[in-house]
């Protein structure tokens, strides 16, 4: 069976080989009676466009960037299966590539990404929504790009961005609720900005029902579970421990509750533990973590969704979006036992 090619679907739509161009590439200002047309005839011939003349014709790449720096698999996994969800929709492709956010070179590297994949935009997660380097980079190349989760500069280019602050206020509330008055806190990795939002929310709860912050129950975490571990050692340690602990995401959490399984320390009869993100994580340990479900899908998905708009030439308001998370209650937290 001969392939279908461009001509024989103009011909067929009754069009011209640059409207099935448009339609098949999702430009705007086409009639929507068209589109149809032109929809109905690729159906009818099966026909499957050429990537390379397509991007040539296009004077595009139809690829996007994923840049990532996170040692939390689940996290970048999530935020992975959201760009690709959309991007598979829209027919582009993505490139994902991992970074380091301290390497001095780090601008070099993304124009150099840039240069050589001819991509056509970019999508920065944090940490690296706020490397000023790679901020520079992308203004001075004007290659559109968007943020998840930035801190500074936020009228460089559409963002998506969740409540940390009072997701982590709503949740240490909780705690509070069950009887817990020492919490201890995991906090972020120090150079994700937007992480530190959640301290900020754990903090304004303590200080609304009037319990002191204890700077013995706040420990430096790092993202991942082995800084969970540290940083549970060093609390479940005090002589004075903790009757919950809330780690800024999950990976931490689960670090936590391992320490406490090797001390043999009940959960949740003598400690509560809950965490941040609700990625896969949450619910594969025992007991099931309490934790607070960041969108993290779905702000991938709109970010995507931004940077797209941008290439087709739509106009995209600033701010971009603000996306909830929620509370998640799981069997790793519950009342507050007798003092230790």
């Amino acid at each position: 069976m001969t392939k279908a090619t461009i001509d024989n679907v103009a011909a067929l739509a009754g069009v011209s080989i640059k409207t099935v161009s448009r339609v098949v590439n999702k430009e705007p200002n086409v009639r929507q009676s068209t589109r149809d047309k032109v929809l109905k005839a690729v159906a009818e011939l099966d026909y499957r466009p050429n990537l390379s003349a397509r991007s040539l014709a296009g004077n595009r790449s139809y690829v996007l960037g994923l840049l990532y720096d996170n040692p939390s698999a689940n996290y970048v996994i999530d935020v992975q299966d959201g760009v690709l969800t959309t991007c598979r929709a829209q027919g582009y492709d993505v490139l994902i590539h991992p970074c380091n956010h301290q390497d001095p070179d780090i601008g070099k590297e993304v124009t150099n990404l840039i240069r050589q994949t001819r991509i056509d935009g970019i999508i920065l997660t944090p940490p690296l929504s706020d490397v000023s380097a790679i901020l520079e980079v992308l203004k001075d190349s004007r290659i559109p790009f968007v943020r998840i989760a930035p801190t500074l500069q936020k009228d460089l280019c559409p963002y998506v961005e969740t409540n940390d602050a009072e997701a982590a206020y709503d949740m240490t509330n909780q705690l509070i609720s069950l009887g817990h008055r020492r919490i201890g806190f995991v906090s972020g990795h120090p150079d994700h900005r937007a992480v530190s939002h959640r301290f900020e929310g754990y903090r304004a709860a303590l200080v609304e029902n009037h319990i002191e912050l204890d700077d013995d129950l706040v420990v430096q975490g790092y993202n991942s579970f082995e800084s969970g571990e540290e940083a549970a050692n060093t609390l479940l340690n005090l002589s004075a421990r903790p009757s919950a602990i809330f780690a800024a995401n999950d990976d931490m959490a689960a670090g936590v509750m391992m320490v406490a399984h090797q001390m043999g320390i009940d959960i949740p009869r003598e400690l509560s533990v809950a965490g941040y993100d609700d990625t896969p994580v949450a619910h594969q340990i025992w007991p099931s973590l309490t934790t607070v479900r960041q969108p993290i899908q779905a702000m991938a998905q709109k970010a995507t969704d931004l940077l797209l708009k941008q290439l087709m030439g739509k106009e995209v308001q600033l701010p971009a979006s603000m996306l909830s998370s929620s509370l998640i209650q799981r069997d790793s937290t519950g009342p507050a036992g007798p003092a230790r």
